[in-house]
């Protein structure tokens, strides 16, 4: 009987006691499924890297054009330009007047952004802290709004600027810009503010401070992740503006911003498709550059407005 029991049980492999046998056997599983998982994030990785290059493919190729001229950009099809041609740039920023609009844009960004955030930070904080009759309704025409497309309303917005004398100024445009609902703004604002202890608000009113000493002492320093994220989405919509500054501007073209300016590339005849890439390179890049300075900020924003 007891050859039979003893004949059952597997012989440990060479260099192997019989207590590291079983030992052994488990290492063989795990060690399957880590060469399984291995080959799941290597082929995850391979398809999100092709993806991923797909979604590029369009920046970097417009990258490659600016630095080619108007007789190999579409024939040489390599995105690294055999004899970069530097000089578009030049031709844009100076020839083209792309510095002036540079500014431009800068100016009515940066403005348009403050009074953004004013206004939909306020009506934010009020929406998310404060219960009062009609808030439901209120909320529900502001969402509505974003089934109103733009162009049905820039004839009252241009009516409503040049009634004001802002027509032939960059104060109108700027105007005009920060002037939207926001929607998207003022939800994050509200979410953001409402998921805050209700504490802070009752701790201020004890201590004697008011609806604004409130919201500028607590509730707005607190807001931090949201105002960057109100901040990345307002400069890549003013900054890419492109229907308000076109119709803003038609008579002024000193006025213009990159957007406008851009698409001034383009003549009745011909195109300068090498000057069209080097200047929206140039004005694609200050969107990059703020979005990977503030990208934390941004996501940290969604998600606690999400939360709330």
């Amino acid at each position: 009987m007891s050859d039979v029991t003893t004949s059952t049980i597997p012989a440990p492999a060479p260099g192997t006691s019989r207590a590291e046998a079983p030992r052994a056997g488990r290492r063989r599983p795990q060690r399957r499924r880590n060469r399984r998982r291995l080959l799941r994030h290597t082929i995850l990785t391979v398809v999100l890297g092709v993806v991923g290059f797909a979604w590029l493919y369009p920046m970097l190729w417009m990258v490659s054009a600016s630095l080619k001229d108007n007789m190999t950009v579409f024939t040489e099809m390599s995105l690294i330009p055999s004899a970069p041609e530097f000089e578009n740039y030049v031709r844009a920023w100076w020839t083209a007047n792309m510095g002036r609009y540079f500014w431009n844009t800068l100016l009515v960004t940066g403005a348009t952004v403050a009074i953004t955030l004013l206004t939909t930070s306020t009506i934010g904080y009020v929406l998310g802290t404060y219960r009062f009759p009609g808030k439901r309704i209120i909320i529900g025409a502001i969402i509505a709004v974003v089934f109103l497309p733009e162009g049905y309303t820039i004839i009252p917005l241009f009516e409503v600027i040049s009634a004001l004398g802002l027509s032939t100024s960059l104060a109108g445009l700027i105007l005009a810009e920060s002037g939207g609902a926001q929607i998207m703004i003022i939800l994050l604002f509200a979410g953001y503010f409402r998921q805050m202890p209700k504490e802070l608000l009752e701790a201020s009113r004890i201590d004697g401070a008011g609806f604004l000493r409130s919201f500028w002492s607590i509730m707005l320093p607190l807001s931090k992740p949201v105002i960057a994220t109100a901040v990345i989405m307002t400069i890549m919509r003013v900054w890419n503006s492109f229907l308000i500054p076109l119709v803003l501007t038609l008579s002024r073209p000193d006025q213009r911003t990159l957007a406008v300016g851009v698409y001034a590339f383009q003549g009745e005849n011909s195109t300068d498709w090498t000057g069209m890439a080097a200047a929206s390179t140039m004005s694609i890049l200050p969107i990059v550059i703020a979005f990977l300075l503030m990208q934390r900020h941004f996501v940290e924003g969604i998600a606690g407005a999400v939360r709330g």
